[in-house]
């Protein structure tokens, strides 16, 4: 049985929505890819710099509050001294960070890196997804085989698309990764759309 392996590549980090006392309303903010470390006496303050989309006001998010040097690793402390660009897009892309800080995410625009679906009765798609952002998986799906709505529930009620796992594929959020079965690709004119 054939395997397809779909990956989803973000174009961006999630920017986040908050209140600009600037701006006097809520607007959107992105990662600048800088930290921010305070050093106060015996402790450490440290924090990934969003901007406001509009004005460029700066939000701190906290990475770290009231550490002491000793409790950092040495080569961490200097990823985040030296602005490592690796470490501020995992703190970025990381939902549970944001959500700590208590802001609201704007889920960035992604692209489906991965091959087409074959010609067959059967056949495996793997969706990878390196971040856990909570992307719909009936999103992915419609996206990358250009279906609507009704033709993607079609298939989802016709069993032409199906999960191992008891998982509602409506409303399913992609975490990590996900395998499915799909059967009888291209799936007749009533449920798919040509490209």
């Amino acid at each position: 049985m054939k395997k397809n392996v779909w990956n989803i590549l973000y174009l961006t980090p999630p920017h986040v929505l908050r209140y600009c006392k600037k701006c006097g309303k809520k607007t959107e903010f992105f990662s600048s890819g800088l930290f921010r470390v305070n050093a106060q006496r015996k402790y450490l303050d440290i924090w990934l710099i969003y901007k406001c989309n509009c004005c460029e006001t700066t939000w701190n998010a906290t990475v770290s509050s009231r550490v002491t040097p000793q409790s950092v690793p040495s080569g961490l402390l200097e990823k985040y001294t030296n602005n490592d660009r690796d470490l501020a897009e995992k703190y970025a892309m990381n939902i549970d960070f944001l959500h700590k800080n208590g802001a609201e995410i704007v889920l960035p625009d992604y692209r489906i890196d991965g091959d087409c679906l074959q010609d067959q009765k059967v056949q495996l798609l793997e969706i990878k997804n390196q971040f856990p952002l909570p992307v719909k998986l009936s999103a992915i799906i419609r996206k990358k085989l250009n279906l609507s709505q009704k033709q993607y529930l079609n298939v989802i009620e016709s069993e032409k698309i199906r999960s191992a796992l008891p998982l509602d594929l409506h409303k399913y959020k992609l975490k990590d990764s996900i395998i499915l079965e799909i059967h009888d690709y291209p799936f007749c004119d009533k449920t798919h759309s040509e490209p």
